[in-house]
């Protein structure tokens, strides 16, 4: 039966865990439309197109 030699830290143990949490910057495509940044497979907010056909429309 396995049993642990001692006691981990919270130190050692944050320490081994400090890399799993990190925020990952949110992914961002060019719209083809008008060039802006937008999230992938969404309609773009300032122009209202998705995949070169417009779907909302936006007043300008």
């Amino acid at each position: 039966m396995a049993v642990p030699k001692g006691k981990v830290s919270s130190a050692r143990q944050n320490k081994r865990r400090s890399n799993v949490w990190k925020l990952q910057a949110p992914a961002l495509a060019r719209c083809s439309q008008c060039g802006s940044y937008k999230s992938p497979h969404r309609v773009c907010p300032t122009c209202g197109y998705y995949n070169s056909r417009k779907v909302v429309d936006k007043e300008a």
